[in-house]
């Protein structure tokens, strides 16, 4: 299997933190009316504010009172929270999240950090720790100083380039074909525009609703050209969605990238297994949720929800319910245990109330997509039946799961102990070497967060739906 980046790289910022335990409550009655805004620590604020673009906050205003000592103390409060637990809240910004977040006594520890006469140590530990949150501060610094001069966006001309021709733009439109997983490092290289690099143009055209015929005219180039401006934008949203995480998830955990379609199991806070999933295409997004896997089912029968038989299967007939190994059962569209079931042979059943789950499916086609936002909202995970069976081993039940396996019917076996599952949204990875790579939004989510952090919305071409089938 290819892979340029270390896709989980990312993922590995959510492993334990020490610098900042962040715990009680937010409406603890402890105040910062303990110690004073001195000279010193009015300073110390200042300062603190002054480097917000190392946290990419530099476009929202942390505006100084002149005077004033419950002034002072609401804005400490403001930018605290905002390096602590994000400067926006997700759940207004979506309609669904409910990943763990950091519960934070911001007063406590003002009020603390400014007895101790440590304020900017206190403010500086309330950001990630991570060595990718730093990576992306230095790259997000270094940007933001290029993009106030003119863009370093790949020229568009009136004449499109075509497959075989040379070109002076070739290699920066190849670096963002590798960067987008297109295109494999091996094959980039020169100015001449290659059969492989058509080929990944092609399927990137087919991706984004483009006629998929390979001439780099200017709906290609609106994918491909990233102006210095749109990576530090995208780099600050990677930034804030940090912040939004849980500093010490479950040492045990099952964290899904939905944006880079992208599995990643820890186990006892080392990382054990990565492998590519399906998730939701536009307009059936993946929520971005925590819940838990409770038990593991073999052979799962299938009951359609009511959107996707009346989107999908309306009108089919009893001939397309018997070929698919479907009933109707009390009103409902049943599929029975199978190959064909379009759950596959496994599901990981989970606790939440938006009927999202992991499961098998018989489209192995779909894992090797580039662009795998493919379902109707679940999770397709790639060698689900593998992936069942280590999670079975790692928990002491793989007797239990086989012998469900061999009855050939609906089995459920439930785990010892549940394994929290967090689907996350991330756009920028990193590379071998540990830079930060802007991938694509598929989603268009990064908008509403960079609109919250002060910038103008994105730009640039959507993921088109469709070329999935009718499973969840």
């Amino acid at each position: 299997m290819r892979r340029l980046f270390i896709t989980v790289s990312i993922l590995s910022l959510f492993a334990p933190l020490a610098a900042c335990d962040i715990v009680t409550t937010e409406n603890n009655a402890t105040s910062a009316q303990g110690a004073r805004w001195t000279d010193t620590n009015v300073q110390a604020l200042r300062e603190a504010i002054d480097r917000r673009a190392a946290h990419g906050l530099d476009h929202l205003n942390f505006a100084m009172p002149k005077s004033g000592q419950e002034e002072m103390t609401e804005v400490a409060l403001r930018y605290a929270g905002a390096l602590a637990q994000g400067a926006s809240d997700p759940t207004k910004l979506y309609d669904v999240y409910t990943v763990p977040r950091p519960r934070v006594d911001l007063r406590a520890g003002l009020a603390k950090a400014m007895a101790d006469g440590k304020l900017g140590a206190w403010f500086e530990s309330l950001a990630p720790q991570s060595n990718e949150y730093r990576a992306l501060s230095k790259a997000y610094l270094a940007l933001d100083k290029q993009a106030k001069a003119p863009g370093a966006a790949i020229p568009a001309t009136a004449e499109p380039i075509e497959p075989g021709k040379r070109d002076s733009r070739i290699p920066a439109i190849a670096r963002q074909l590798v960067a987008s997983d297109y295109l494999d490092q091996a094959q980039a290289g020169g100015d001449r525009y290659s059969e492989p690099m058509a080929n990944a143009v092609k399927r990137m055209q087919r991706d984004y609703g483009i006629k998929p015929d390979g001439v780099i005219g200017a709906d290609a180039l609106e994918i491909l050209n990233l102006s210095d401006a749109d990576r530090a934008r995208a780099i600050a949203v990677a930034m804030e969605r940090m912040r939004w995480l849980d500093r010490n998830p479950p040492a045990t955990r099952i964290d899904v990238n939905i944006a880079a379609a992208r599995l990643s199991y820890w186990r006892d806070g080392k990382l054990i297994n990565v492998r590519r999933v399906v998730v939701g295409e536009p307009k059936t997004e993946t929520p971005q949720l925590g819940s838990p896997i409770f038990r593991l089912v073999a052979n799962p029968t299938w009951t359609v929800p009511r959107s996707i038989e009346e989107k999908e299967i309306a009108g089919k007939g009893a001939d397309y319910l018997r070929r698919n190994n479907m009933t109707r059962k009390d009103g409902w569209i049943v599929q029975e245990p199978g190959p064909k079931n379009s759950l596959g042979l496994v599901k990981f059943d989970m606790k939440n109330e938006h009927q999202i789950y992991l499961h098998d499916t018989p489209a192995k086609q779909l894992f090797a997509e580039v662009q795998r936002q493919r379902s109707h909202g679940c999770v397709r995970v790639e060698n689900a039946e593998e992936f069942a069976a280590m999670l079975a081993r790692d928990e002491g039940i793989i007797d239990e799961w086989n012998k469900a396996r061999a009855t050939g019917k609906e089995s459920f076996v439930p785990l010892p102990r549940e394994i929290p599952v967090r689907l996350l949204y991330q756009t920028v990875l990193f590379d071998d070497g540990g830079e930060p790579v802007i991938r694509a939004d598929p989603y268009g989510w990064n908008d509403a967060v960079s609109v919250a952090l002060g910038f103008k919305a994105g730009r640039g071409a959507r993921l088109q739906g469709g070329g999935g089938d009718i499973g969840p």
